[in-house]
């Protein structure tokens, strides 16, 4: 973790933290309307970005094709690199690709694309219901510290500045919930919140293999086999 991000951690959330990685939901899901409506009919997306933020975006458009042309680039010049690379250099890029691919596989076969398991009733569902009523923002800091789950935002969606204006806006007791990192052989992006009725959410952190998932591997292995208790 980022000194500026546990630096918010200790001071505007009051936690000690002992790993923290700003992470994103997937699209939500349609939910049956009765159900929708008895967890308070709360919104299921993250509001749109505000008047300034469009007009940041729309001050970077010009810049797009730029950003374009250095991306084909940095493809071009990987590229040439691989192909003056050194025979030992060949074999390691193909293993990477190869992890990448069994990764992506792993994907697919596991169901980790998806947003939840899928049954409103469970304590995953009733959570998601909720998500977007605690904060209209895009993504949360989720923070492992002793004895819970802390999930912080913006009580508001914005373009900068969200670590100087988050909050938290959910907490999940260690005995709900646990963190697991469910591709622990691979590098990759996914953080699962696994409830004790076996319901959970899939999270997708900013970082490959973040702050939070070198947390998780540091467990003692009797404890984690990819989970970790909070």
């Amino acid at each position: 973790m980022s000194r500026s991000s546990d630096r918010s951690a200790r001071n505007r959330l009051g936690v000690v933290p002992d790993a923290g990685a700003w992470c994103a939901i997937g699209r939500i899901p349609e939910p049956p309307r009765d159900v929708h409506q008895a967890a308070g009919g709360g919104p299921l997306r993250p509001a749109f970005l505000r008047p300034l933020g469009l007009l940041g975006a729309v001050l970077v458009a010009p810049f797009m094709p730029i950003a374009m042309l250095f991306t084909l680039l940095a493809s071009g010049e990987e590229a040439l690199k691989r192909l003056l690379s050194t025979k030992e250099e060949r074999a390691r890029a193909r293993a990477e690709d190869l992890d990448i691919d069994r990764r992506d596989k792993a994907i697919a076969e596991q169901g980790l694309d998806a947003t939840f398991d899928g049954d409103w009733n469970k304590a995953a569902g009733q959570f998601l219901l909720r998500w977007y009523s605690h904060s209209s923002h895009h993504q949360r800091f989720v923070v492992l510290t002793e004895g819970r789950i802390v999930l912080a935002a913006p009580p508001k969606r914005v373009s900068v500045r969200r670590e100087d204006r988050m909050r938290v806006v959910a907490e999940i007791p260690a005995g709900a919930a646990v963190v697991e990192d469910p591709l622990p052989a691979h590098d990759n992006r996914k953080l699962r919140i696994r409830f004790t009725d076996g319901s959970w959410l899939m999270l997708t952190t900013e970082e490959q293999r973040s702050e939070v998932h070198m947390h998780l591997m540091r467990q003692p292995r009797a404890d984690r086999s990819g989970v970790s208790d909070v």
